[in-house]
């Protein structure tokens, strides 16, 4: 049987359906940019402006001379697109597969889970960056007892920052973070009625609570670097998935190989702190 029996624009639908609904760290950035971007090498230059000088002068006044114009402070970041992770295993005879039922659903959520980590990982991992606000110099303890003060501190930092306080806030945690929270508070503020996905947990102080094992670590995984952000701090791109059926030279069989391309870039710095925390043994 011939490969050309498969048709890899379903999977490659599915799969971006899919990673909508498994991602955790995608769904709270800023994608607007997505559409601009087709290629590896893409890159946008995305431009940001300073806040003008304000002047307050006497009503009376109002005839007077004013000062001149002054020129805005601008900002330019450029997003590249970079990323690319990408699978390649054997499938036997692709009638065989698609005829099992089950079988073809069950390796294309597989596949999809594992190129969901991968992006997922890659967004956390913007905590690393040196744009990331650290709350702490080196990582400081938490415990059920201060794991509020943590995150009340952070959420400040957002405030002083200029993060309006009607700015929807989003906290993905480590499963070892939410566990000192849940202790901590006996139930979160979970709204019930609204289907709980891509990690949702609850909310603490209007902050809606995530959770997932792809927050970024270091001190080797002994110290977690939790994000609080606004969905517009992280930019993050995902202009193509790309999947194809083909028969191996030196193989009896068929196979599937796919790419996903994607980049994540932190946009608006001070929109975005990074609680950098490890526990007790």
């Amino acid at each position: 049987m011939s490969y050309t029996n498969f048709i890899p624009t379903i999977w490659s639908e599915a799969i971006e359906r899919e990673l909508e609904k498994t991602m955790v760290f995608a769904e709270d950035c800023n994608r607007k940019y997505e559409g601009k971007i087709k290629k590896e090498g893409d890159m946008v230059k995305i431009l940001g402006v300073g806040q003008p000088t304000m002047y307050t002068i006497d009503a009376g006044q109002r005839n007077a001379e004013i000062n001149a114009p002054e020129t805005v402070e601008t900002t330019s970041v450029f997003l590249p697109v970079n990323q690319l992770t990408y699978f390649n295993y054997e499938i036997g005879d692709i009638d065989e597969f698609q005829s099992v039922s089950g079988l073809a659903e069950a390796l294309r959520a597989e596949t999809t889970e594992g190129l969901a980590d991968a992006q997922d990982r890659h967004i956390a991992s913007m905590a690393l960056e040196t744009e990331a606000y650290k709350m702490n110099s080196s990582a400081v303890q938490v415990q059920a007892d201060t794991i509020l003060t943590a995150i009340d501190a952070a959420q400040q930092k957002l405030w002083e920052n200029n993060v309006k306080p009607t700015t929807e806030l989003v906290l993905t945690a480590s499963p070892r973070f939410c566990m000192l929270l849940r202790q901590k508070l006996a139930i979160l503020d979970t709204d019930n009625t609204e289907r709980i996905v891509n990690g949702k947990i609850g909310k603490y102080g209007g902050i809606t609570i995530k959770m997932s094992n792809n927050v970024a670590t270091s001190n080797n995984g002994a110290v977690d670097n939790i994000m609080l952000r606004t969905k517009r701090a992280i930019a993050f791109v995902r202009p193509m998935i790309h999947i194809e059926p083909y028969r191996p030279e030196k193989k009896f069989a068929d196979a599937i190989k796919g790419f996903v391309l994607y980049q994540a870039k932190i946009v608006r710095p001070k929109e975005l702190v990074v609680l950098n925390v490890k526990y007790t043994a």
